[in-house]
């Protein structure tokens, strides 16, 4: 287990979906309390912590979250046609939750022990086809980081990672492979996992 710092009254956001390092979030934003939250974290300067939602919805009653999430730093803001406020996040590090709480609005807040950043690993040859796979993934679908590729793809954390965000992994997988800290461990089970995708 990575080493840990602890954090206290951090806001949560749970989602159905999952937020892995260095991956790009794109919220809608028209909830009172997460509207809150963005103007909190805005003027602060201060990440908000993803969690995948383990019962409830995203919207309506507060839902449970995981344990363990992804901070997300708001890098953009934008008004969407609807009129309704947009932003742009960025996952950091990775947090385990130690304690939550409901304000009487809904927003769930959270005192939270982050994880050290996973170490460069150089990606094994036996991994090569994934970096393969990821570059035509990329091609297909044009994520946001896909000009990161060329300088990554030796990364095996990164690639681990990344294809954990384009395969797809139904959310009790993502939040598996986002809980894994060994970046190996990681690769090696999205291998297994790829001939589930492969055409007939």
């Amino acid at each position: 287990m990575a080493a840990t710092t602890p954090g206290q009254d951090y806001p949560l956001f749970p989602l159905s979906n999952v937020l892995f390092p260095g991956g790009q979030l794109q919220l809608r934003i028209f909830e009172p309390r997460y509207i809150d939250l963005v103007r909190e974290c805005a003027r602060t300067g201060r990440p908000f912590g993803v969690c995948m939602i383990l019962d409830g919805h995203e919207a309506g009653q507060p839902a449970v979250p995981a344990a363990v999430g992804t901070l997300a730093t708001i890098t953009d803001f934008h008004t969407s046609e609807d009129g309704l406020l947009g932003i742009v996040a960025e996952g950091g590090l990775r947090f385990r939750v130690t304690r939550t709480r409901i304000r009487s609005d809904g927003q769930v807040r959270g005192d939270i022990a982050t994880w050290r950043a996973e170490e460069i690993t150089p990606l094994p040859p036996e991994f090569g086809l994934l970096a393969t796979i990821l570059e035509r993934l990329v091609d297909q679908m044009q994520p946001p980081w896909r000009h990161d590729v060329i300088t990554r793809s030796d990364d095996a954390s990164w690639v681990g990672f990344r294809l954990s965000e384009l395969l797809p992994l139904d959310p009790n997988e993502c939040q598996h492979m986002l809980e894994l800290d060994d970046p190996l461990e990681r690769l090696a089970e999205l291998r297994d996992i790829l001939p589930r995708f492969q055409r007939p």
